[in-house]
């Protein structure tokens, strides 16, 4: 037993491994000579404890190193290493050797130890040493492992953040981008009784021209100019006539883009054709390519109310909250009760709030008055004085009903026109036929000038040429076509529905065939040709400037401010941005918040020239004022009259544009005096009757609102009785 037990203890002096191998093969040999069978069986009771008590703590030692492994880095320089089958066994021998003099405990604790740190010192055998060795060997490659997996998880992470983090600076970005473009007005402001959101009266005037301001006739608007911001004046789109630059003022796209070429044409495609004094047939969608305001505005949950707008009643998309039908002879002041009457309903933060009828805020509303009589009786008659006078009444009790409401400075106020007007003259006609043969064509669109479709196309080069080799010897037209020379400017040739060739008077001209105006024969006789004011020529012409004035929230500029000259495809845009809704893609660029250039001096314009001449009064029209063939020039506060002289030797060749004339598609002539004594007496019983039948109406709102206020008393009585009850 002395013998097992100096074995047990004994401790070579280090050697290398075949040494340490020799020895271990020695000691076993001896010992198993010395031991009897219970001290084998008890030995081996123990080396099978053991190794069970070993394998139990490698595997909790491994479930706990992985578990360490996915949330923490181990402080341990071994930690990660597993032992082999072959150092378990060394670490077996090494236990059996100790046996005789170590208790159990010491033995599991020193097991426990090497298990845990996975080494022991190298003093004690050479059997540990060469397990340091394999150690330190096999030990960087799962520590590098480790950070080489931390470093790509923390890589992916930043990866990660640094993508969510540029998506959100990006969507950001665009969002302020965005609104910088659009620009809206959305605040909402009070009167002190209602509160109302972002709300614009667009009016249009229509043959307004930009000098009518100029003629000391219209105290209110002109006033308005003084308070407001606007151009010197506002260039129409080409052809200048209502209905495409009507549609223009609320797409924003020229004719060209949105197919209303003119007050009258024909479309090849759908075979049909466009007469603007037909209701049954202009008022189809089908005719309309563009998107109107109020559809914009609709789409995005703004309420609008049009009054008798040119195309309001096609059916174009959704239709408007409001939608007044077209009444030639409306009386003006029935647009102004109209225009307050929706401002008084009730909006949709005041209570008793409408859903189906709520108060718009977009009010479109037209007057055709000055385009009317300026074509019967002249842009510089008399009865067109007098016209000009009572729109500016009109305005000036809007602007009034206005201030009742203490709505000055909430509502947003846009006055336009589309075009203006120019004098004509029976020596100031080209008789069509006399130059080409009028058999050939098949059909003719607009006036005043003149779109020619032949019945052979072959016909178009020769019946341009011999146009153009006329007009370089005669005065009052050009002649272009549309696929070839038409002037870029005019934007006037991207679409079937415009003829292929074009007759354009210059401005004051007009163009006639024999069946409509003989020209030899009102020559001899002095007849006069009708209408006597006509429009429809180059839309850069003086004579056709039309005006833009505003005034409100969205245009809080120093008053009487002056801005640089635009053309009325920037209207859209502007009265969108006044609203706060966002317009479809157009033609215009102009956004809000308009940048004024300095203040307006209210001085006529330089270089506006005097009007075309009339024709004298002949025997025929005694009655026709004198004045028209005059033109009105303000002096300080007084007025006096000037002569005029023809424009002729003053402007260079104009290109034209279209007109709409108070006709289906060619002017109404008239030959006598009775007959438009006959047409002054129906126009004053329209009048009358159109008075009659406005306080009607009136008559019936009236009633209307007091039976809902009865009714709506009544019901809340009921309502009260019944909680009290």
């Amino acid at each position: 037993m002395s013998n097992h037990g100096r074995v047990g203890f004994h401790r070579p002096p280090p050697a290398d491994v075949s040494d340490d191998s020799a020895s271990d093969s020695d000691n076993e040999d001896l010992m198993r000579e010395t031991r009897t069978s219970t001290d084998i069986r008890q030995l081996d009771r123990k080396i099978l404890e053991t190794e069970e008590e070993a394998e139990e703590l490698l595997t909790n030692k491994e479930k706990d190193r992985r578990l360490q492994g996915l949330f923490a880095r181990k402080d341990g320089p071994s930690s990660g290493v597993k032992l082999t089958k072959r150092e378990r066994r060394r670490y077996q021998r090494e236990a059996q050797r100790k046996g005789k003099k170590h208790p159990k405990e010491e033995e599991e604790s020193e097991l426990m130890y090497d298990m845990e740190e996975g080494h022991k010192d190298s003093s004690d055998s050479a059997a540990s040493s060469d397990i340091d060795r394999l150690r330190l060997k096999e030990l960087p490659q799962p520590v590098q492992g480790r950070s080489s997996r931390l470093w790509k998880l923390t890589a992916i992470h930043i990866v990660i953040v640094i993508a969510f983090v540029g998506l959100l600076l990006g969507a950001y970005k665009a969002s302020r981008t965005h609104k910088s473009e659009v620009r809206p007005q959305s605040d909402t402001l009070t009167n002190g009784s209602s509160i109302f959101a972002p709300t614009t009266i667009l009016i249009s005037l229509d043959g307004f021209r930009a000098d009518f301001l100029h003629r000391n006739i219209t105290p209110s608007l002109s006033a308005f100019v003084q308070t407001g911001v606007s151009p010197e004046y506002m260039s129409p789109s080409f052809p200048s006539v209502t209905f495409p630059n009507h549609f223009t003022l609320v797409t924003g796209l020229y004719p060209e883009a949105h197919g209303v070429v003119g007050n009258s044409f024909w479309d090849p495609e759908l075979k049909e054709d466009f007469f603007y004094t037909d209701p049954a047939r202009s008022m189809q969608p089908k005719w309309w390519n563009g998107e109107p305001i109020w559809v914009t505005a609709e789409e995005q949950d703004v309420r609008a109310a049009i009054h008798m707008w040119p195309g309001s009643e096609a059916h174009i998309g959704i239709e408007p909250t409001f939608v007044d039908k077209y009444k030639g002879h409306e009386l003006l002041a029935n647009k102004v009760d109209r225009i307050l009457g929706l401002l008084d309903l009730p909006g949709p933060f005041d209570k008793g709030a409408s859903s189906d009828a709520p108060r718009p805020q977009l009010i479109a509303a037209y007057v055709p008055d000055v385009d009317r009589d300026g074509h019967l009786y002249g842009p510089n008659s008399t009865e067109i004085r007098s016209t000009i006078s009572s729109v500016d009444t009109m305005l000036g009790q809007l602007f009034s009903g206005l201030e009742q409401r203490n709505l000055t400075d909430i509502v947003n106020i846009v006055i336009v026109s589309d075009h203006g007007m120019a004098t004509t003259s029976t020596s100031r006609l080209v008789q069509l036929d006399d130059i080409i043969d009028m058999s050939v064509i098949e059909r003719t669109d607009g006036w005043p000038l003149y779109g020619l479709r032949p019945k052979d196309e072959s016909d178009i080069e020769p019946l341009y040429n011999k146009l153009k080799q006329e007009a370089a010897s005669m005065s009052g037209f050009d002649v272009y076509l549309r696929d070839r020379d038409m002037p870029e400017r005019y934007h006037f040739s991207q679409n079937d529905r415009i003829a292929p060739l074009w007759v354009i008077p210059w401005t004051g001209w007009a163009i006639v065939v024999k069946e409509e105006f003989n020209v030899e024969e009102a020559k001899k006789s002095g007849q006069v040709y009708h209408p006597r004011g006509v429009h429809g020529y180059d839309h850069e012409h003086p004579l056709m400037r039309a005006i833009f004035v505003a005034r409100g929230p969205a245009f809080p500029h120093t008053p009487g401010s002056k801005v640089d000259v635009f053309q009325n495809i920037e209207v859209y845009n502007l009265v969108c941005d006044s609203v706060g809704v966002v317009p479809k893609p157009n033609n215009g660029t102009l956004r809000l918040p308009l940048k004024p250039i300095g203040l307006h001096d209210f001085m006529p314009p330089s270089d506006m020239p005097e009007d075309m001449p009339e024709d004298p009064p002949s025997s025929e029209s005694s009655d026709q004022p004198t004045s028209i063939a005059q033109t009105t020039a303000s002096n300080g506060t007084s007025t006096e009259v000037v002569e005029t002289t023809s424009l002729l030797t003053q402007v260079s060749r104009p290109m034209i544009i279209a007109t709409d004339a108070p006709v289906p598609t060619r002017p109404v002539i008239h030959d006598d005096v009775s007959q438009e004594d006959e047409d002054n007496n129906g126009k004053d019983t329209n009048l009358w009757w159109d008075w009659v039948m406005g306080k009607l109406d009136g008559a019936k709102d009236w009633a209307t609102g007091l039976y809902d206020t009865v009714s709506d008393k009544i019901s809340g009585a009921a309502t009260e009785s019944g909680n009290n009850e």
